[in-house]
């Protein structure tokens, strides 16, 4: 069966305390202006929330990183280590290339799970 390279409604992560709980893990990693905080779901896929305040730029520029950002993380969905769910935090920055923003995600999420890998079994096994 071939994968699907789609992006649904169930991919994305929305709600305030949807994004209050990765926050709540306090597990992040910074490559460039992206500021990426992770929380392992019991979902068979990742999920994406966006955070892009008005200090980035104007609506274009705002919406054309988030619309960069969707479709890095759409490309990468597959090879993805492990199901998150990620919030993204954009600092003020030029819009790059897709290929730069699929770099940046593929080396934070990399190093998060890393993370999470041993964090994990120090927290399975506390009472």
């Amino acid at each position: 069966m071939p994968l699907s390279y789609t992006f649904p409604a169930s991919h994305r992560l929305s709600g305030p305390l949807a994004f209050a709980a990765v926050y709540d893990a306090k597990t992040r990693d910074s490559r460039g202006p992206l500021t990426l905080y992770s929380l392992p779901n019991n979902l068979p896929h990742s999920r994406l929330g966006l955070s892009v305040s008005r200090r980035v730029g104007n609506a274009v520029r705002r919406n054309r990183i988030k619309r960069m950002l969707r479709e890095s993380f759409r490309l990468m969905q597959h090879d993805l280590p492990g199901n998150y769910d990620l919030v993204i935090v954009v600092r003020p920055h030029e819009a790059l290339p897709l290929t730069d923003y699929q770099k940046l995600l593929s080396s934070a999420i990399g190093r998060l799970h890393k993370t999470w890998a041993r964090r994990l079994p120090r927290q399975a096994g506390e009472p």
